[in-house]
């Protein structure tokens, strides 16, 4: 059943560097995989683990931000900004992430010194050259050949505003009501829409945002990142203590919808929304 609301979208966000303070454009490239430029940097340790602010919250104090033809600007306190581009492709090192080995190609020498610098360990920073191909989505949840890049595994997230602010409701009515209220950045989405009911993403089989339609593949099941403050890089207990409580979902913690592009084309601020329900 489609239904249709006065929904919109709010914001926009694409994180080039995985685990960094990202940017907000008022429009935004979708291919197969994702927003254009997001997620397609990763950071590693010295074995080709990947690195989030899961192991490292001073993460969320980085920033990168795009630069034309895939390029980024890296910036972090106490470090001078550096620019780094798209290596060539001359050669792959195995990375891994979540368990899962991939191919991607190493960034260079001063963009892993930079990295070290700031973190204080040894840190690679590698490019996701072929995003449609070096990582597939997975099975349970994909349809063959479908890609994503070097997100937490589907090419983007959407929340909404009303479920922030019932949320905030919930942490408010709890025993940590001063962790409250909580900004989006915890959750670091793609996609942030206004105009919906609270929890209302709980029962959408497909949307369409603008030109672009997108097939909703599961909910987002969170982890300590979204009690880490992204101004700060202090962690709390909030809000996965009353995600606990009020939003289990097969053994997950449940915020926001992880959805798959079902073509290409410009999502901006301001799109209506229409949504196809199960």
């Amino acid at each position: 059943m489609t239904h249709s609301v006065e929904a919109s979208v709010h914001s926009l966000h694409v994180y080039p560097v995985k685990a960094t303070r990202g940017c907000a454009p008022r429009e935004l490239a979708i291919e197969p995989w994702g927003p254009v430029g997001d997620r397609r940097w990763l950071l590693t340790d010295a074995s080709g683990k990947g690195i989030t602010q899961r192991e490292h919250p001073r993460l969320a104090l980085a920033g990168s931000e795009p630069l034309p033809g895939g390029a980024v600007r890296l910036s972090a306190p106490g470090l001078d900004p550096l620019e780094v581009s798209v290596p060539a492709p001359v050669r792959t090192v195995p990375v891994t992430l979540f368990g899962d080995k991939y191919e991607a190609v190493p960034a260079g020498s001063a963009a892993d010194a930079w990295w070290g610098a700031y973190l204080g360990c040894e840190v690679r920073m590698v490019h996701m050259d072929d995003p449609a191909h070096r990582r597939l989505i997975h099975p349970d949840f994909g349809r063959a050949g479908e890609s994503v890049s070097f997100a937490d595994g589907f090419p983007l997230l959407v929340t909404t505003l009303s479920s922030l602010d019932a949320l905030n409701s919930l942490i408010a009515q709890g025993d940590m009501p001063d962790e409250g209220p909580l900004p989006m950045n915890r959750f670091r989405p793609n996609l942030v829409l206004a105009g919906t009911a609270p929890w209302a993403e709980d029962g959408w089989r497909r949307i369409t945002v603008g030109e672009v339609s997108f097939r909703v593949a599961k909910p987002s099941g969170r982890c300590v990142v979204t009690t880490t403050d992204q101004a700060t890089a202090e962690r709390g207990k909030e809000p996965l203590r009353t995600l606990a409580k009020h939003r289990r979902s097969a053994g997950m913690l449940v915020f926001g919808q992880n959805v798959v592009p079902e073509g290409t084309g410009v999502l901006r601020i301001g799109d209506p929304v229409v949504f196809e329900e199960a």
